[in-house]
């Protein structure tokens, strides 16, 4: 059960960085965390309609944003009532999403896979309300094996019940391998895409890179405020309609 997890798992005191996290700073944009709430919305329609447990966060090449997207949408997700998520650091070779928590990165997903800690070990709880956390780890040389290696499945298998979300942020797509590794064990796909940066024909190949994985939706992350209320959305975010988010 869910509550023998958070009872037995790691308790460290998390330190919330104030300046990524939109829940927690409302100077950060006005509409931010509106638009996570749309995000969350999105996707529970879609699981209407499709089996959509686990969520991999991912992005054509480093510094779209994936991480950003993976923390803020897990906390639009446990604000609403009853809704526990967790939230696992799959970027092996550069591990980031235990920053914006403040929460400690070992021991974490490469200590699990090497068969160095249980799960219990590498699942924190470090907040109130019910998000979970799996930090990266310790640093290692061989990230595509050991993700290959059926230990993540085994994990996977076994706390997915326990949550509504379970969401992993992910290495970009074109560099490595690991995101395909990931995106197989995983029901959906999320691309984040930073707004005027990242070249369009980059994106169509972050895309390729997935093919046959099931992309459930783009985030169009950091889009310019003026050019968002030009064309009637909000600031901070906007979504692929034609991909269903």
């Amino acid at each position: 059960r869910f509550d023998d997890l958070r009872a037995r798992c790691a308790h460290p005191t998390w330190h919330l960085d104030p300046n990524v996290n939109v829940f927690f700073n409302p100077n950060l944009s006005v509409h931010g965390a509106e638009q996570f709430r749309t995000l969350r919305s999105r996707l529970y329609q879609l699981r209407g309609s499709q089996s959509l447990r686990t969520l991999l966060v991912t992005s054509s090449v480093p510094g779209e944003g994936k991480t950003f997207v993976t923390a803020n949408l897990a906390q639009a997700i446990v604000r609403q009532p009853d809704r526990r998520v967790l939230i696992i650091d799959a970027d092996l070779r550069c591990s980031r999403l235990h920053l914006p928590l403040g929460a400690p990165n070992s021991p974490g997903l490469t200590d699990y896979l090497r068969g160095e800690a249980d799960e219990m070990a590498v699942i924190q709880h470090g907040q109130e309300g019910n998000l979970c956390f799996i930090a990266g780890g310790n640093e290692m040389t061989d990230p595509s094996e050991l993700l290959s290696n059926g230990r993540l499945r085994k994990l996977l298998d076994l706390v997915t019940p326990l949550f509504d979300w379970v969401i992993l942020d992910s290495p970009p797509c074109v560099p490595v391998a690991d995101p395909s590794i990931l995106a197989a064990l995983c029901d959906g796909v999320l691309l984040v895409v930073r707004a005027g940066s990242t070249p369009s024909e980059v994106a169509q190949k972050g895309r390729q890179e997935l093919q046959g994985k099931n992309i459930v939706g783009v985030v169009l992350n950091a889009v310019d405020e003026a050019g968002m209320y030009g064309s009637g959305y909000y600031q901070a975010y906007s979504y692929d309609e034609s991909k269903g988010i």
